[in-house]
């Protein structure tokens, strides 16, 4: 049980020299209505004599790793193509794609760790077994040739990958470098056409009803025994051209940019019994324990695919741009075959590995200029700046976006309180103690490094905005690796920094709910530090790696704050967890989400699909000759 504060984030990085020039935050006194509150007498009650013996981290982490082992255990149990093809039999029921044995020639050869567990490829491309061929290549056709849908495809023709032209010039980089991610392994796939998702949202919200009786039929189809080891001939003839972009106006998707969408979309993504369709969260000042606690132990993430699913949640409504306000939700309800590179629990998107962090247009490049020192040798800071363009900030729907919330917590958190996990009596006794929420940086030695940078995006209270949390100026990304502590949280869609900040020796804090193709593989409390959206724990977890050295004044949410006393707390950080799990997920990421694996990953998808837009797929499966 805990109280705690909703917050808010998103960041750049700062040279040295830059990151003095940033702005003081500003210590406005005003009374904007962003803390979550239990309520005093519950304070009293049930977290003053809350007393754990040792920190809940501690099992979190040991958890981890063992979650990791079990993961790998499992991940790559073949050690040749024929126990890769028994494998695929096993968990999939049916016979690997034709080309099978390129592709695990291709993974085997560049020394991929994950040769069995793509099943996130599975449950992606499960339920459009419901569609004919042919009806998956008339859609793809129809979402890529109206301009309006935000879609761009690549083709694949005579073993070569090719942008479709006329893409919105915003968007026709992306194009171009999909087709680069595919050109390495293009000889080895049928001629075909795929449609990408050109924006960062999810696309396809179909209801639980519809979606889970689609796939329980296709979960039943069985695949024929007989099986052709070869694509159909012709299967060029079969795709319509895809120029001119502008042949159709005909669509399925909605524009609700700027839109409240949960309650129109979001819930019916959930099962009918799910908190998230029975239940509303109108309280916004108090935090939902029944949405937080089957994720979690305390303050802390113990379940991180739980802390991503929405249906336990209904009070992330109001905790995310993407549901509140979207910069952009162009969707449609029916079941549509769009590739995206992120979605949210429920939608039904194709993940597929994204260009952005393919091209490297956010790259971890260290050099002498802007040194990556050893985790000790960092400051002992947590670091994050970036835009506020997550979503519509219009009236009070600001005060609910993650990085403006994340803003408030650190700089402007003066007239509320906090819950901080400390020890009490003893190095290995804890409780939640209800400080000021100024007093994590002002009492207790936390430091922070917290910005938005200006002008304050997309927002209809831009001078309240930036009067409250303060602006700074976009500084150099690869001054990030000078702090030891990196914060990463969605914006508009998935953070692109989130590899790059992997790659480093600083240790990655993570909030946020877009996944993707990834994240099966990267396991929280081992490669990084989760942390819930309400950003609750926040400085709970900051505390533990950090430590604390400072004088506290107890009791302050206590109803008889009266007998408040002041105690000396000192906490040495736990400097050798921290440098165990950054080291370890950047290792992971030299080994497990390189460039090779993008395209392994890519490679392998590309595959399925090619047999789902075969007319002979029932029978078409990989066979040894």
């Amino acid at each position: 049980m805990f109280a705690g504060t909703i917050s808010f984030l998103y960041a750049w990085s700062a040279s040295e020299e830059e990151t003095k020039q940033l702005p003081k935050p500003p210590r406005i006194v005003t009374r904007l209505s962003f803390t979550l509150l239990l309520g005093i007498g519950f304070i009293a009650a049930g977290l003053q004599t809350n007393i754990t013996s040792g920190h809940p981290i501690d099992l979190l982490i040991a958890k981890g790793r063992e979650q990791h082992n079990n993961f790998l255990a499992q991940a790559h149990a073949s050690n040749s193509l024929e126990e890769a093809v028994t494998e695929y039999k096993r968990r999939y029921k049916i016979p690997p794609p034709p080309g099978f044995d390129k592709w695990y020639e291709y993974a085997s050869s560049r020394a991929s760790p994950i040769i069995d567990d793509f099943d996130q490829i599975y449950s992606d491309l499960l339920p459009f077994r419901e569609f004919t061929p042919q009806k998956l290549r008339e859609l793809t056709h129809q979402m890529a040739t109206n301009p309006a849908n935000n879609i761009g495809a690549v083709s694949v023709r005579n073993g070569t990958s090719i942008p479709q032209q006329g893409v919105w010039p915003s968007h026709a980089w992306m194009v171009s470098a999909i087709a680069t991610m595919i050109e390495p392994f293009a000889k080895y796939l049928p001629d075909m056409d795929i449609a990408f998702n050109l924006d960062d949202q999810p696309r396809v919200a179909v209801p639980w009803e519809s979606i889970s009786a689609i796939r329980d039929a296709a979960q039943s189809q069985a695949h024929q025994d007989l099986v052709l080891n070869i694509w159909s001939k012709d299967r060029s003839s079969r795709w319509a051209p895809l120029q001119p972009v502008d042949q159709t106006r005909k669509t399925s998707f909605s524009n609700n940019d700027g839109l409240r969408v949960f309650d129109k979309y979001v819930r019916d993504l959930c099962p009918p019994s799910s908190q998230t369709r029975t239940s509303r969260i109108w309280d916004r000042f108090r935090i939902c324990l029944s949405c937080v606690l089957p994720h979690s132990t305390g303050q802390f993430v113990s379940d991180w695919d739980l802390a991503n699913d929405i249906c336990h949640q209904p009070d992330l409504a109001e905790l995310h741009g993407v549901f509140s306000g979207p910069t952009g939700f162009v969707v449609s309800r029916e079941l549509l075959p769009v590739f995206s590179q992120s979605s949210i629990s429920g939608f039904s998107d194709i993940l597929y590995p994204s260009p952005w962090n393919y091209v490297d247009n956010v790259k971890y490049e260290p050099s002498e200029s802007y040194p990556d020192p050893d985790y000790n040798e960092k400051e002992n800071t947590l670091f994050w700046i970036g835009s506020t363009s997550e979503g519509m900030g219009s009236k009070e729907r600001w005060k609910g976006l993650a990085r403006q919330r994340f803003t408030h917590l650190v700089n402007n958190n003066t007239e509320s309180q906090i819950s901080l996990f400390l020890p009490n009596n003893g190095p290995n006794n804890y409780t939640y103690q209800i400080l000021d929420g100024s007093a994590p940086t002002r009492d207790l030695g936390l430091q922070t490094n917290v910005h938005v940078t200006g002008p304050i995006k997309h927002c209809g209270e831009c001078d309240t905005q930036t009067k409250e949390l303060g602006t700074a100026t976009r500084v150099e990304f690869q001054s990030n690796w000078q702090y030891r502590y990196l914060f990463d949280l969605d914006g508009a869609g998935f953070s692109g920094r989130f590899l790059p900040f992997l790659q480093s020796r600083s240790l990655l804090f993570k909030a946020g709910i877009f996944r993707q193709w990834f994240d099966s593989r990267i396991t929280p409390w081992l490669h990084f530090v989760p942390v819930d959206l309400r950003l609750h724990g926040m400085w709970s977890t900051l505390a533990y790696f950090a430590g604390v050295n400072g004088t506290i004044l107890e009791n302050q949410g206590a109803i008889f704050s009266l007998f408040a006393k002041s105690r000396r707390v000192e906490v040495e950080g736990h400097h050798a967890e921290g440098r165990h799990i950054a080291e370890e997920g950047r290792k992971w990421a030299e080994q497990a989400v390189r460039k090779e694996d993008m395209e392994i990953y890519f490679f392998r998808l590309l595959l399925e699909w090619g047999r789902l837009t075969d007319d002979h797929r029932d029978v078409l499966g990989f066979k040894f000759e």
